[in-house]
């Protein structure tokens, strides 16, 4: 195993050792009455089911319908990856989990998902293949484009999806990186962020050319502290897409950077304050309008900042941090709500909209096989 693949190791244990119908909330779609959607007669305005999907160290994908009230219904499951520290939907039609232990060295593993259903079926050829010397981490989408990316080891790896859901390199990848596991992309599929664990720990940042392809920015990889080695992990952009947030594992923290709209474009320079106190071990974030949510594996706690839509200062909510012991983090957007993976299944609450208060639903926790990665289709 190279010195790359070595350094990302101790996060992933972290993260498993941590582990050891048609809803009035939902997004309207016209459908025609035989989808099952429950619109009446004819082809009317109805509301589109959503799901989340689940996957760890089961060799199962799980999938949930999410009811109108946020809570989880009855789960199916097809199998999937022994390990995975990725997982992203693509256009609600396909679901794409990384598999850095598969047979052929590590992969990408696809599935169509059933309009309506949540239902998985494997996308012929899967899982697809990465190269030798690969570890397959964290995933993100460029739905504009078709392309998943891939966070490895000492490289971002770009694949392009065909109509069926396939992936195929595209010409140039992968990408030369830092060391990451964790990649995101903005909103509005500009930029490419991974989190870089290359002591002392950085951002790199990468602009999206019209194939896909990744160019570095100008001065990336921009520091995350002065820290001797602060472990950046999980990283995300916020809803506006002017911000993005990345763990700090090792110095509790969570360091943010405002995103320049002008040159050097895509360049990162670090909010005002930055980085903010967290709990032990931060993880898994999730963001929704103007929140965000880190799970602390030290503490088992669960901390919540409302973000500052001007300069993307965070400001503890109150009562953060919550006693709410969870690994892996995913919002509905719609609801909003969030959902946190743990020893006892998947715990759900719903958010409110005016201060990010985090209220339990019904029936959490959820049953469900411990959870390194989640996704909802939105």
């Amino acid at each position: 195993m190279s010195r790359t693949a070595r350094r990302t190791l101790p996060i992933f244990l972290l993260l498993v050792a941590l582990l050891a119908g048609c809803g009035s909330n939902r997004s309207p779609i016209t459908c025609p009455l035989t989808n099952g959607c429950g619109c009446g007669a004819g082809s009317q305005v109805c509301i589109a089911p959503q799901f989340l999907y689940a996957a760890g160290t089961s060799g199962q994908v799980t999938v949930f319908p999410i009811t109108s009230t946020g809570a989880l219904g009855s789960s199916t499951s097809v199998t999937g990856p022994s390990l995975t520290l990725g997982m992203t939907v693509l256009d609600n039609q396909f679901l794409y989990v990384s598999n850095p232990l598969a047979e052929i060295g590590a992969a990408v593993n696809a599935w169509t998902i059933g309009p309506g259903t949540g239902t998985l079926t494997t996308v012929a050829g899967s899982p697809f293949p990465l190269g030798a010397y690969s570890v397959a981490g964290g995933l993100a989408t460029d739905s504009a484009l078709q392309v998943i990316y891939v966070a490895d080891a000492g490289k971002i790896d770009v694949l392009q999806a065909d109509s069926t859901g396939a992936l195929k390199s595209i010409s140039g990848s992968p990408f030369l990186s830092g060391t990451n596991l964790y990649l995101t992309v903005d909103p509005q599929n500009r930029f490419l962020f991974a989190s870089d664990d290359d002591p002392p720990g950085s951002v790199l940042a990468f602009t999206i050319n019209s194939s896909g392809g990744l160019a570095a920015v100008q001065g990336s990889p921009f520091p995350a502290n002065s820290a001797a080695n602060t472990q950046p992990g999980q990283i995300v952009v916020d809803t506006s897409g002017s911000f993005v947030y990345t763990t700090l594992t090792s110095t509790g923290q969570v360091a943010a950077f405002s995103i320049s709209t002008t040159a050097p474009i895509g360049a990162l320079t670090a909010v005002p304050g930055s980085p903010f106190a967290a709990g032990s071990q931060p993880l898994s974030l999730a963001t929704v309008n103007s929140y965000l949510y880190v799970s602390n594996a030290g503490d088992g706690t669960i901390s919540g900042y409302s973000i500052n839509s001007t300069n993307g200062v965070l400001t503890p909510l109150a009562g953060s941090p919550f006693a709410i012991r969870g690994a892996a983090l995913a919002i509905d957007t719609l609801g909003p709500y969030l959902y946190a993976s743990g020893a006892s299944g998947i715990l759900a609450f719903s958010i409110n909209t005016q201060n990010g208060k985090l209220s339990p639903i019904a029936g959490s926790p959820f049953a469900a096989p411990q959870a390194l990665v989640m996704t909802v289709e939105q």
